[in-house]
């Protein structure tokens, strides 16, 4: 999710919806010993969409409802920050692991929403950070830890804290080991009904073991959020270092276009400015560490033609390989059908020029970065914007839209395992 280039400016506004997306956490921040206590902070844009009718629908519809009240309760009863930290640890991982046990079947469906449906984690999540802010303990909380209990949470309640590969083995033997990642709901102002299939399939996937033609596979998922702060703080980053390294394929997936998924060829250094779910918008260069080795482009490793010649389920994949750059001594940008021309400088990637590129720019900078670029098949996956019903503008769910999500989810999964199938053929 980077600005959106010239060429997505002029894509239908049916279409804008999905090319703005394709999503972590915060860094505790830091502060002297003197650091005041802090009486609350006030709710974020994201946490004061909650009291709208919709979110509470969707709380109420899928059992979610009483998940915030629980955790002010149990957060309410700490006498110290160790305490108060273990019940934010203990919630947020049993908030990730209810998400992913209702999606995956596992237990009472707890509503009337279908299974597979990615906001009750999305608004439950909401609901518990807005705790946190509101809280006022007796002990008193300097804004620093006060920040890194908000960072706990959002980790925990992620997945990003349960990647959980096989013991034993080098990458390429054993059980093959895939990182899958996911975004949360975004352009919610647009209309505040909307899901994420890249969250749902998260959801779907994250445990879940695969065939492929040379053995099992095993898939972890994460979700981001969408969010150019985080992203700046190094969530991404945070989050994969320590797993690409063990991991044999990893697909950043985001929501992308109309219709059809994308493997996107090439991801670049430039944010386009389009509002994140905080209503804020970065014009810049992606910010990293050592920008002054960063380069302006990278590249996937996926195996896009066999996964674009496999037959992986209902919607079309696509190759895509354009990008828009500002040519070596050009001053307008110019959109590349074939990718980018040498010594140009990036201002969109195939997946555009708003977090969806920025995960798969990080994600593909960190492999290369860590020497993996040759042995490490990954790269980005934009999935169909999933649409509502024909004539659904107010209501939260109807057949069509879970039979969208659901045919979506199932085609990741088997665009994951022509993947992993892939890799393993060359590697044979």
């Amino acid at each position: 999710m980077t600005p959106l280039s010239p060429r997505i400016r002029r894509v239908p506004a049916s279409a804008l919806l999905g090319l703005a997306l394709a999503a972590g956490l915060a860094a505790p921040a830091t502060a002297s010993p003197a650091s005041p206590a802090s009486p609350g902070t006030a709710a974020t844009a994201e946490e004061q969409r909650l009291d709208h009718a919709v979110p509470q629908e969707i709380l109420r519809r899928s059992g979610f409802a009483g998940t915030a009240p629980r955790f002010a309760e149990a957060l309410g009863a700490a006498r110290s920050y160790a305490q108060a930290r273990a019940v934010v640890v203990r919630e947020g991982t049993a908030l990730w692991r209810r998400a992913v046990d209702r999606a995956q079947g596992r237990g009472p469906a707890a509503g009337d929403l279908s299974r597979d449906d990615d906001r009750p984690l999305y608004w439950a999540r909401l609901g518990m950070t807005r705790e946190v802010r509101d809280w006022q303990p007796r002990f008193g909380l300097p804004e620093a830890r006060r920040e890194a209990l908000l960072d706990a949470l959002e980790r925990t309640s992620r997945g990003q804290t349960d990647l959980r590969f096989p013991h034993g083995g080098e990458p390429g033997k054993g059980v093959r080991r895939v990182l899958v990642t996911g975004f949360d709901p975004f352009t919610l102002d647009r209309d505040i009904r909307i899901s994420n299939p890249s969250g749902a399939a998260a959801l779907a996937l994250d445990g879940t073991m695969i065939e492929t033609a040379d053995g099992p596979a095993r898939i972890e998922t994460a979700v981001f959020p969408v969010r150019w702060r985080d992203f700046t703080r190094g969530t991404v980053e945070r989050t994969l270092r320590p797993q690409l390294p063990k991991a044999d394929l990893f697909a950043t997936v985001s929501q992308g276009r109309v219709g059809r998924f994308d493997i996107e060829r090439t991801n670049g250094a430039w944010r386009g400015g389009f509002p994140d779910n905080e209503n804020i918008g970065r014009t810049e260069a992606v910010p990293v560490e050592e920008p002054a080795t960063q380069p302006q482009w990278t590249s996937t490793t996926l195996p896009y033609r066999d996964v674009v010649a496999a037959d992986t389920g209902r919607f079309p994949v696509h190759d895509n390989t354009s990008v828009t750059e500002i040519p070596v001594g050009g001053t307008e940008p110019v959109v590349r059908p074939d990718g980018p021309t040498p010594g140009s400088a990036a201002r969109a990637g195939g997946g555009g020029n708003y977090l969806s590129n920025e995960i798969a720019y990080r994600a593909t900078l960190l492999r290369d970065r860590l020497g993996l670029h040759a042995t490490l098949p990954g790269g980005h996956v934009h999935t169909p914007v999933l649409q509502f019903g024909a004539g659904n503008t107010t209501e939260v769910t109807d057949p069509e839209f879970v039979r969208n999500r659901l045919n979506i989810i199932a085609q990741v999964r088997a665009i994951v395992t022509a993947a992993v199938s892939a890799t393993e053929r060359t590697r044979g």
